[in-house]
């Protein structure tokens, strides 16, 4: 079904409803970034896989990253729509498709999203209330929706990006301020009242927790907004941070349910795999499969820094030699050609590319990636991340172990579930963090990034102990979305308490009538 099609269509078939009522009606509202996007329509679909009736609200080109999968679930028979939204874009001066974020987002383009999605809240609210749904699924940054399910009288699930051990590192920094009891930046402090012994630097923290700024005052909105919701949703398992996943729910007082690895839940069809958050991005082809296929198992690196990452020049020219000097063979996934921050770093990529082609040492693809279909290739033996969860739970579910390069949001937090807690991370030793659209100050030396490669990648004690790590996690993982595991059982006691809600709703209802 075209895009163009979709917003009257589906308002019918919304409007149709369902005469069963024991069946569930979701809306679900992603938030316009990849990577908080993919895994949101993820547990969208997830829910519509177990019998909850879903519609998505989104924006145009937000809809076409994911509209495929949505299509072939409905020819599966699952219960499922998109309800497309046209962005205000004459009104906050944005150029036609620039309507969510990335790492080429302009700054001063940045308010203006931002303005474009405030104004599209009362749009949003209407639908709420016109659609009738039993509940609400919505993004961390989209505060505001906690009112709007209140005002409906249904339970808001929100959904919080990232793990529990990092959402629970960060409240404890919040609360107790430890950051502030050291003399310097790079002086390590103890993250007080976790189950692990965890240590960090000030420079290792996000700017906004440093110092008051507007995120900080947004990041309270959120915290607050999750603590009136019915419950938080993480894709994450049991298995992977239990331990991190009780806390935080003590911590927080709230309901919150481990439904993960969505990815792989959801995504187990081929199709799903090679398409997801793909979009109208440019066609790979599949030169990156025949180029596996030739290479031994467990032999060849996979390299990917997200969809929110740039790096400058003299980082990129480090990256290469690190991966050059490394021996190992490796694929490694660059902004698309003429995106680079400058010429210097496009030009000296395709100098690369050529010299590393001619070599069959290396590989690279530029732009998108079909990720998950790299990661289960049996070709690939290890990945360097700047540990984005979204990344993070796809190569636990394919037993991977990491080399950990965080640079921004909660990611120094998840290297510290990879390297010190679960032990599947070797760190490549970055220091400071950073805002996703800047280049930063720090540097890291192919020296460094080579020493997490070799043992990564190594025949030692050390190397195959991590590996038989990341292979039980995968295992876990696996066994987690089974009927019976820890995430499938879950969803399926949400789904009960969210069915027993409406239930109560209409006999109060009633009994108001009688």
């Amino acid at each position: 079904m075209s895009i163009s099609n979709l917003r009257i269509s589906n308002i019918n078939m919304v409007m149709m409803g369902s005469s069963n009522d024991d069946k569930l009606k979701a809306i679900c509202l992603p938030f316009v970034s990849t990577s908080h996007l993919i895994p949101v329509v993820d547990i969208a679909r997830l829910f519509a896989m177990h019998g909850v009736d879903v519609t998505i609200i989104t924006t145009t080109a937000n809809a076409t990253i994911f509209q495929s999968s949505i299509d072939r679930d409905c020819a599966r028979g699952h219960s499922i729509r998109t309800h497309v939204v046209k962005f205000p874009f004459a009104q906050v001066g944005l150029p036609e498709g620039v309507e969510s974020f990335n790492s080429n987002t302009p700054q001063d383009m940045v308010s203006k999203i931002y303005q474009g999605l405030f104004i599209l809240q009362e749009h949003y609210q209407q639908l709420f209330h016109d659609m009738h749904p039993d509940f609400l699924f919505t993004d961390m940054f989209y505060p505001w929706t906690v009112d709007a399910a209140a005002q409906l009288g249904i339970p808001r699930l929100i959904y919080v990006s990232g793990g529990y051990l990092a959402h629970s590192a960060q409240n404890s920094i919040e609360q107790f301020s430890p950051h502030t009891k050291v003399d310097s930046d790079t002086e390590s402090f103890l993250i007080p009242g976790l189950p692990h012994e965890l240590e960090m630097t000030r420079s290792q923290l996000p700017d906004w927790l440093r110092a008051p700024t507007g995120y900080t005052y947004l990041m309270k909105m959120m915290k607050d907004s999750e603590r009136k919701s019915y419950g938080s949703l993480f894709n994450t398992f049991y298995e992977l941070e239990g331990a991190y996943e009780e806390h935080y729910k003590k911590a927080m007082e709230t309901k919150s349910w481990s439904v993960g690895p969505v990815s792989f839940w959801v995504n187990q069809d081929a199709s799903d795999k090679a398409d997801r958050g793909n979009g109208k991005e440019g066609q790979q082809g599949e030169g990156w499969l025949t180029w596996l296929d030739s290479k031994t198992e467990n032999s060849v690196l996979y390299v990917s820094f997200g969809s929110m990452n740039k790096f400058p020049s003299p980082q990129l020219v480090e990256i290469a030699h690190a991966l050059e000097d490394s021996g190992h063979d490796f694929i490694w996934v660059v902004r698309k050609k003429g995106e680079s921050e400058d010429g210097d770093g496009n030009d000296f990529l395709q100098e690369f590319e050529k010299r590393v082609r001619a070599s069959n040492k290396g590989y690279l693809i530029w732009g998108w990636a079909p990720q998950l279909l790299i990661l289960e290739h049996l070709a690939i033996g290890a990945v360097v991340t700047h540990c984005g969860w979204n990344t993070i739970m796809e190569s636990v579910n394919a037993g991977l172990p990491m080399a950990t390069w965080p640079l921004f949001a909660e990611q120094f937090y998840n290297e510290k579930l990879l390297a010190e807690v679960l032990r599947i991370g070797v760190p490549v030793g970055a220091k400071e963090w950073r805002n996703w659209n800047e280049f930063g100050n720090e540097v890291v030396k192919r020296d460094e990034i080579g020493k997490a490669i070799a043992v990564l990648m190594g025949s030692g004690e050390e190397s195959l102990e991590m590996r038989r790590r990341a292979k039980a996690l995968s295992d876990a993982a696996k066994k987690a979305i089974q009927v019976g595991g820890s995430s499938h059982n879950n969803m399926k006691d949400l789904i009960q308490e969210l069915k027993s809600f409406k239930h109560q709703k209409i006999s109060h209802k009633n009994e108001s009538n009688a």
